[in-house]
C-alpha cells in the first residue's frame, strides 16, 4: 500500500544554488559596470584610469548605467534563485550596500571625484536590486 503524497510544487532548497544565484547577480553588476567603464575610458569619454573625474555629467552617466546594471543584477538573482527569490535579492542588495559604503569610506579621502557619486552608488544598491527582483518575479508569475 502506498500513501498519497501532496505535491507542493516547491523547488528543493539548495545552499549551493542560492549562493550561485546571488553570486551571478553580483558578477553581472560588476562585469557590466567595469566593462562599460573600460569602454568609456578607451574611447576617451572618461579620463584615464586613476585620474580624478570631477565632471558631474560624466558621473551621472556612470551612475545611470550602474543603476540599470544593478536592476539587471537583481533580475538575474531572482530568476536563478532556487526558492524565495526576493530573499536572495535582498541579500544581493545588502552585499551591494555594504560594498558601496566601503567604497564611500575608501574613496572620499582620495578625492577622485564629487562625494555624491560614491554615496549615490551605496544608496541605490537596495532599491535597484529590489526593483530587479520585482520585475523578475512578476515575469515568473505571468
Amino acid at each position: 500500500m502506498s500513501l498519497p503524497t501532496a505535491e507542493t510544487g516547491a523547488r528543493p532548497r539548495s545552499v549551493g544554488r542560492s549562493v550561485a544565484a546571488v553570486f551571478a547577480g553580483f558578477v553581472t553588476v560588476v562585469v557590466l559596470s567595469l566593462g562599460t567603464d573600460q569602454l568609456l575610458h578607451v574611447v576617451h569619454v572618461y579620463p584615464p584610469w586613476g585620474q580624478p573625474m570631477w565632471d558631474a555629467s560624466l558621473n551621472l552617466i556612470a551612475l545611470s548605467y550602474r543603476i540599470v546594471y544593478t536592476v539587471l543584477g537583481g533580475c538575474v538573482t531572482a530568476r536563478l534563485a532556487p526558492h524565495s527569490p526576493m530573499r536572495h535579492v535582498w541579500i544581493l542588495g545588502g552585499i551591494g550596500f555594504v560594498a558601496g559604503v566601503l567604497g564611500v569610506v575608501a574613496s572620499l579621502p582620495m578625492h577622485l571625484g564629487p562625494s555624491w557619486y560614491p554615496i549615490a552608488i551605496a544608496v541605490t544598491a537596495l532599491p535597484c536590486t529590489w526593483l530587479g527582483g520585482i520585475l523578475a518575479v512578476r515575469r515568473i508569475d505571468v
